[in-house]
């Protein structure tokens, strides 16, 4: 009976505790399979896309596409047609102006047909190639010119021809000034751009040529002297060496040639 004494006491001992310890765990209900929770990530939401710097800040200031440079071309050919279509209706030699009147309208009116013509060159090669500097220049300075023509035109016509005529001649000139001041953004950049790569290029030459001096100052090389040769030129004489003080003149060589025969003597 006494062994039995020790285990009762463990026994009394230990099951509060074990009774302490399933009360705090938690009790899951029957049937329900406890899923473990998965750890809560932070949604990181993309910040909204920054606008390209290609198409932002003074640099692209002007830019067009090309389909956009070719849409005020069109327009431009549009003007330089309904000008043309006006130009036929004018008949200055119904007018009565003196000679010298008729032959400074006439002078105008030719050059500015002939300014037509060149406007419609150069906008016919800028629309095939968009892009060029020198195409833009020369079509800006096209409109450029005849605008001051035109318009001396169209006060002529509605002077001395008729008044609605004159008036659909400023509206032409009106729509060219414009497309003209459309145009001028374009011809900016392209200038403004290549005046740029001018400049990096000029940048990029000294920075190369500062590096490549300060490189070769780092690693000096000796200066090697030439020889002071004395050049040997051929087919001259060369010069006879002095004679030694006291020697005597060497003989002239004996010619081997026979005296010249002297006269004939006569035996006695």
């Amino acid at each position: 009976m006494k062994p039995a004494i020790p285990v009762l006491f463990l026994l009394l001992t230990q099951c509060p505790l074990l009774l302490a310890q399933q009360a705090a765990q938690p009790q899951s209900q029957p049937g329900t399979a406890q899923t473990p929770t998965a750890p809560q990530t932070e949604k990181v939401e993309a910040a909204p896309s920054a606008p390209s710097a290609a198409r932002t800040g003074p640099a692209m200031e002007g830019f067009m596409e090309p389909a956009q440079v070719k849409e005020l071309l069109h327009r431009v050919w549009l003007a330089e047609f309904r000008t043309n279509d006006l130009l036929t209706e004018v008949h200055p030699e119904r007018w009565k102006l003196g000679d010298v009147a008729r032959r400074s309208f006439q002078q105008t009116f030719d050059t500015l047909r002939s300014q037509m013509n060149s406007l419609e060159e150069w906008r016919g090669q800028l629309e095939a190639r968009p892009d060029s500097i020198y195409l833009e220049y020369m079509t800006h300075a096209a409109i450029d010119a005849l605008l001051p023509r035109l318009d001396a035109v169209a006060q002529m016509v509605s002077q001395r021809e008729n008044a609605s005529l004159g008036a659909q001649f400023s509206q032409a000139g009106n729509q060219l000034f414009d497309l003209e001041q459309a145009l001028q953004p374009y011809l900016s950049y392209l200038l403004r751009n290549q005046d740029q790569l001018l400049l990096a290029n000029q940048t990029n030459l000294a920075s190369c040529q500062h590096e490549l001096s300060f490189a070769m100052s780092s690693h000096p090389q000796p200066v090697t002297p030439l020889k002071n040769v004395r050049p040997n030129f051929k087919g001259l004489r060369k010069p006879r060496p002095p004679r030694a003080a006291g020697s005597q003149p060497r003989p002239a060589a004996k010619s081997s040639a026979a005296p010249p025969a002297g006269p004939a003597t006569k035996k006695p």
